[in-house]
Parts: C-alpha cells; sequence; structure tokens
C-alpha cells in the first residue's frame, strides 16, 4: 500500500489509515549541493603540495594553465582561506590570527631537539570529498615523526584541535614545549589552557619561521599521494578508516631515510638507543 495523490480521499486520512506522518508524504529528502568550487579547489590543494611557496599569484596563473581559464587572485585567495592553506615562504600577513588572542614567543631558535616528548607540533589540512570537504589536524612529535593523535571535522573550529591535543597528552604524557602556528584554533583560550594546565611551554612562529612546519607539510604530501587521492572518499566515515589505517602503517612501518631507516615507532619507543642520523 502506498500515498495516491490522484485519490479524491484527502492524503491526511490516507495516512491515518496507514498509519504514517504525513511529513513523510510532503517533505523530499534534502540533497547537498556539490560545491562549484570543489574541482578547483581540488587542484589548489595538489599543487599547494607540490608547491608549497607559491602564493595566490603564482597560483592563479598554474590554475589557468590547468584549464581554469577566468579564476583570478580575489577568488584564489578566497579559497586559499576556506581551505585554510597559505603559501609557507616568508612574507607578511600569511597567518591570520585572531586580533583577542595572545601571541606567545617563539622557543625553538637554536634549541637542540634529541629526544621524543621534547617538542610537539600541530597543523591542519584539507581533505577533499565528493560533496565538499573536511580537515584534518594531527599532532606530531618532532624529533620522531611519530604521529600521537588526530581528528577530522568539518569546520575550522578549535574543537577537533582541542580534542586531538587532549587524546596526544592521555596517551603519551607532555612534552616539554608545543609550537604551532598562529592560526586563530591554536592561539585561542580552549586550546593554550589545555596546554597551560599540563604545564607545557607554548611556543608559536613568527615571521620568517616557515620551515618550521617542513616535517608535517611532508607528512600531508604523503598521505594525500599515498592514500587520500588513491582512494577518493565518498564519505566522512570512509575517510576516518583509511586515514587511520594509513597513519598506522606511516608510524609502525614507514621507514625514514632520516630516521636512519626506522620507523617513527622505533624512535619514539627505543630512545635513548636511537641516534639521529
Amino acid at each position: 500500500m502506498k500515498i495516491d495523490k490522484s485519490d479524491r480521499l484527502p492524503i491526511r486520512h490516507q495516512c491515518k489509515l496507514l498509519d504514517i506522518s504525513r511529513s513523510t508524504v510532503y517533505n523530499k529528502p534534502l540533497t547537498r549541493a556539490i560545491d562549484p568550487d570543489l574541482p578547483v579547489m581540488k587542484e589548489m590543494d595538489k599543487l599547494h603540495l607540490q608547491f608549497p611557496f607559491m602564493g595566490s599569484r603564482r597560483l592563479k596563473y598554474e590554475l589557468r594553465d590547468l584549464g581554469f581559464y577566468r579564476i583570478n587572485r580575489k577568488k584564489v585567495q578566497r579559497l586559499m582561506r576556506k581551505m585554510g592553506i597559505r603559501a609557507t615562504v616568508p612574507q607578511p600577513n600569511t597567518s591570520k590570527p585572531c586580533k583577542q588572542h595572545k601571541i606567545y614567543p617563539y622557543l625553538l631558535r637554536d634549541l637542540k631537539i634529541n629526544r621524543p616528548n621534547q617538542v610537539w607540533a600541530t597543523d591542519i589540512t584539507y581533505i577533499p570529498m565528493p560533496r565538499g570537504f573536511v580537515y584534518l589536524t594531527v599532532v606530531m612529535d618532532w624529533f620522531s615523526r611519530k604521529a600521537l593523535s588526530w581528528r577530522l571535522s568539518t569546520t575550522l573550529d578549535a574543537d577537533f584541535c582541542v580534542e586531538a591535543l587532549q587524546e596526544a597528552i592521555e596517551k603519551y604524557g607532555t612534552p616539554d614545549i608545543f609550537n604551532t602556528d598562529q592560526g586563530s584554533q591554536f592561539t585561542g583560550e580552549a586550546f593554550t589552557n589545555v596546554l597551560k594546565g599540563a604545564g607545557i611551554k607554548i611556543s608559536m612562529d613568527g615571521k620568517g619561521r616557515w620551515m618550521d612546519n617542513v616535517f608535517i607539510e611532508r607528512l600531508w604530501r604523503s598521505l594525500k599521494y599515498e592514500e587520500v587521492y588513491l582512494k577518493a572518499y565518498q564519505t566522512v566515515a570512509e575517510a576516518e578508516a583509511g586515514i587511520n589505517t594509513w597513519l598506522e602503517f606511516y608510524n609502525q612501518l614507514r621507514k625514514h631515510q632520516s630516521l636512519g631507516y626506522l620507523t617513527p615507532d622505533q624512535v619514539y619507543s627505543c630512545f635513548p638507543n636511537y641516534e639521529a642520523a
């Protein structure tokens, strides 16, 4: 039995006889429209991984070469803000901290990082999806390159960054120093209060410190070319499962030349027997 809208019997009576809600008849399920900017954003993401030093001017011309002939710099800048990416070169206004948030000094200048849990760092990247995108954050131990925790989010608020930080602390204790950029997710009290409450020194990149994020940038590149772009996730659940599997591979099996062909897990767990290459 089903509702017959052409029948002379009113629909409300038909629904009553069939014991169903009228809302199921009148309300059609909403489908999420595909963002028309997704194709160009996916290409911007790939270009940023290949050429992280490129700003909006150069990206504009690269995108035009790929067939996006009418794109202008203003649109490239808007999409870069939307995706949370920026050129990793020293230039003014590459980071947009919230004016109300406190900016902490950079503590890693001339510091020799020679053991696990001495310095942790974090960053955010964009993961393309068929009908939008999600954001990924990872907390990394600087010395071993081990990915300590991670979270996905559909928005760029601070909650998922705080959750990743709290999980890393619960699992691995506390580092001496935690380094971030000046993004509002990391300068807000929700994030910094966790660090201060755990007695962790807060360090933030300043002008001229663009190379300090190179280890996480390499992680993003490997993750996307070895996992994300190959799998083309259809749902957030697929993305979570795929990223989790790849990060386990990265920590446990992926050998790093800079670590003497050991894995991040081996370097993190066997210190002090490990000597840096």
